[in-house]
């Protein structure tokens, strides 16, 4: 079973790459849209399904296979030295951004003032990188884990949180689905540790989220951003008050 269910999220991937969508799909197999959508919920295929859907959307299923078996290596984290590439070129930061939130290429060339030959270019430099395969057609192809993050302290988090005081907190934080929250007390560290666990599951359901969110059209996708912390702090005012050693 669980090898299924890995084949189905490799096909579902491969789909959207592809812009294929359910849509399509129940339309070959001769199917009700929420049929095809049940099928992949539930991941319950008949394997001659699935070679219906592969031979329809031109995927090898040893290629699929073979998907799944290397979905192990995905990078969690970029090395240092590739973070500092991508933080030196703001254009080449943005299409590994882009990339990485499976955008396709034609979505980035419709969303940013690249020009082709830039963009094949920047693909080109991210697929020697490894962060992406470049795949024909200009297929992008993310190396990346569900479950990845950018390296702590590192060049691209230095760069988006200085990005973040500039402009992310100029706002009410008023509209639909925005929030800001603060709040301010004293936690012994066995409870501290607990909220930080928290807050990381939290960023995970985000990024559940995002790639749920993914067969939807992109323009019912605008970017979103989520900003968590937790440390001991103490306003600088009040800090400059305290007695020595307290």
């Amino acid at each position: 079973m669980a090898l299924t269910s890995a084949l189905i999220e490799v096909l579902k991937r491969e789909l959207k790459s592809r812009d294929i969508t359910y849509a399509d799909v129940a339309k070959q197999l001769d199917l009700s849209e929420a049929s095809v959508k049940r099928m992949f919920s539930t991941k319950d295929f008949m394997l001659s399904r699935l070679d219906e859907i592969c031979e329809y959307a031109g995927i090898e299923f040893a290629d699929l296979a073979r998907a799944v078996e290397a979905r192990d290596s995905l990078l969690l984290q970029l090395t240092l030295e590739q973070e500092k590439e991508l933080a030196g070129d703001p254009k080449l930061m943005l299409v590994a951004v882009a990339a990485i939130h499976h955008l396709s290429y034609e979505q980035i060339f419709e969303a940013y003032t690249l020009t082709q030959a830039e963009l094949v270019k920047l693909l080109t430099h991210l697929d020697k990188l490894k962060i992406i395969e470049l795949q024909p057609n200009n297929r992008i192809r993310p190396l990346v884990a569900r479950a990845f993050s950018w390296l702590p302290a590192g060049p691209i988090q230095t760069f988006f949180y200085a990005q973040a005081q500039a402009d992310f907190f100029r706002s009410p934080f008023e509209g639909a689905g925005e929030a800001l929250l603060f709040s301010s007390g004293r936690l012994s560290k066995a409870s501290a540790k607990q909220l930080a666990e928290r807050l990381k599951r939290t960023v995970q359901e985000f990024r559940d989220a995002h790639h749920e969110d993914l067969k939807l059209p992109i323009g019912e996708r605008p970017v979103t951003s989520v900003l968590l912390a937790l440390r001991q702090w103490e306003l600088p005012a009040f800090r400059e008050l305290r007695r020595k050693g307290k």
